[in-house]
């Protein structure tokens, strides 16, 4: 039965009307369903359904309108995009049958479908491309859908591919700008992590700072870090923020493999775990018991090295997105990083602090306790003196003294600085000359020095020190343990180097066993010279003396 004039004027109005809705109408699940209630209401069919194809041209979406919920439950499977959906699929035109069953393609029904008869279907398009389909059935009080229905909801259908491509494309844009958003949010926490890891080399600071920053990203509850032992078969909590930290610390300690902690330490891949409760691998009784639904732990690494494991909970059931665990991964080869980085920084400054301590020790040996030796041996000679030569005795008293005072002031610089001014500001010569004067007025030995006219002003400090250092070394040890009569240094130069030889005539040592012999007189020595970029010989023979030959550079390199 065709529409009168009047019936399709107002029918076109209340087309226009629906029309004007769907456009504003920016969330395609709620926009499919009118489209499909409009459909009905515009050709009085007893059912609706609208279909949205994919990119790829397949059923996407189906939405129905008609059927109750109860109703769309029972029915064994959803369409499948065969029979007349699939001719519609695949056509430009309308397809309008009294009886659908009669058509070629159709397939029938699923179980529990209702009994449709009429059908009036159109697809939507687009230029040249289909957005999906409209499908009504059953027209209410007539056999079938009438020409006048088909160009209404052809009508319908052109509405229809403007808004939903209008809706497509807000949630395209709604896509990218969560995007966008998810974006800044991961750079804004490798900004942070960034700014952490390169303004410190403290690794506690690296840690928290890193852990709250996760956390906070994460939006959980509680964090922790174990790092691996130097055993490397065990992995101990060093840090833990949030929640529950009682129920965290009860078990701190993971041998590798062992747990979820472990097992990330020995797979080196991150590990989420979605149920703690059902997880076996799951060693913590105490968090299930506070409450914590989920956890996900990555290893911390430095290149192929593995630091350790950070691990955050939360009581929570939303899923971990794929998106964190990625971003959690590329955070972990950057903590890992740098608390290698701090590590090797702190050992640095123990070696550091070893080596000051080792130069103390050689300038205390070489400097003070050679003074006070000194000292000793002249005190020694008192004794044989004070009777036969009390003036003489008296003399040597007196420089002991001054001796000794030398001494005190020398530890006093020491504790002020920590660094021995015995060479002053004489020059190289004038403290050799002084040391051989204060050698020959402690000692019953001779001693004699040769070296060029010049004072050589232009040898830098650290070499004059040098020099200075191992020949007092060499007076002591020719004193202390040579027993010799006589010893001769001598200083001379070349273009690049300038050289010292202390050679003494006294008792001579075993080299192999010089270590033994002397202590730690000759790897001070050997030490001193190297530092510098200098070097030293030594050759003794037992009876015969020993000569010590040692040479630095005139600049320093």
């Amino acid at each position: 039965m065709l529409l009168t004039r009047e019936q399709l004027q107002e029918r076109l109005f209340a087309l226009h009307r629906a029309s004007l809705e769907l456009v504003n109408d920016v969330s395609l699940e709620t926009l499919l369903e009118r489209i499909a209630t409009t459909a009905c209401e515009q050709v009085d069919a007893r059912y609706a359904a609208l279909g949205v194809l994919d990119e790829d041209g397949k059923l996407k979406k189906f939405i129905t309108v008609g059927m109750s919920d109860q109703q769309i439950k029972r029915i064994a499977h959803p369409p499948m995009g065969r029979g007349l959906i699939g001719e519609l699929m695949n056509t430009e035109h309308p397809i309008r049958l009294a009886v659908l069953q009669d058509h070629p393609r159709s397939v029938g029904f699923p179980s529990d479908h209702p009994k449709m008869v009429s059908f009036l279907g159109v697809p939507i398009r687009s230029g040249d491309r289909q957005l999906g389909q409209i499908y009504l059935t059953d027209k209410i009080e007539a056999s079938e859908f009438t020409s006048d229905d088909e160009m209404i909801i052809q009508m319908l259908s052109g509405y229809a591919a403007t808004a939903i491509t209008n809706a497509q494309l807000y949630e395209q844009m709604r896509e990218r700008d969560l995007a966008l958003t998810r974006r800044n949010v991961d750079m804004s926490l490798l900004n942070g992590i960034a700014s952490t890891l390169t303004s410190s080399l403290e690794l506690d600071e690296i840690l928290n700072k890193t852990l709250g920053l996760v956390m906070n990203y994460m939006k959980v509850e509680a964090g922790e870090i174990f790092l691996l032992e130097e055993d490397k078969t065990s992995l101990r909590m060093v840090l833990h923020r949030g929640q529950a930290a009682e129920a965290f610390w009860a078990k701190n300690i993971f041998n590798v493999g062992d747990g979820s902690i472990g097992l990330v330490a020995k797979t080196r891949q991150p590990l989420i775990s979605s149920q703690l409760s059902q997880d076996p691998n799951f060693l913590r009784e105490a968090v299930v018991k506070a409450g914590f639904q989920q956890i996900a732990c990555i290893p911390l690494l430095s290149g192929d090295n593995l630091m350790g494991v950070m691990s955050v909970a939360t009581r929570t059931t939303t899923p971990f997105d794929e998106r964190n665990i990625q971003m959690l991964t590329a955070v972990g080869a950057w903590a890992g990083l740098s608390i290698e980085n701090a590590r090797l920084h702190a050992n640095a400054r123990r070696l550091a602090v070893l080596e000051e301590r080792d130069r103390i020790g050689m300038d205390l040996h070489d400097g003070i306790i050679q003074s006070i030796y000194g000292v000793g041996l002249a005190l020694e000679g008192v004794q044989l003196t004070l009777n036969e030569d009390p003036e003489a005795a008296k003399e040597r008293i007196d420089h002991a003294i001054n001796g000794l005072n030398q001494a005190i002031r020398d530890i006093r610089t020491y504790i002020l600085d920590l660094k021995p001014r015995q060479l002053g500001s004489d020059g190289l010569m004038n403290g050799l000359k002084r040391i051989i004067a204060e050698y020959r007025a402690n000692t019953f030995s001779e001693a004699s020095f040769t070296g060029p006219e010049s004072d050589l002003k232009d040898l830098p400090q650290t070499q004059s020190l040098v020099l200075f250092h191992i020949c007092q070394e060499a007076l002591a040890n020719a004193a202390k343990h040579a027993k010799a009569k006589n010893v001769q240094v001598a200083v001379w130069t070349s273009d690049n180097r300038v050289l010292m030889e202390v050679r003494d005539d006294g008792k001579g040592f075993d080299l192999e066993n010089m270590q033994a012999s002397i202590g730690h007189g000759l790897a001070n020595m050997q030490t001193r010279a190297h530092a510098v970029g200098g070097d030293i010989d030594i050759s003794s023979m037992i009876g015969e003396g020993t000569t010590i030959l040692v040479w630095v550079p005139r600049e320093i390199k």
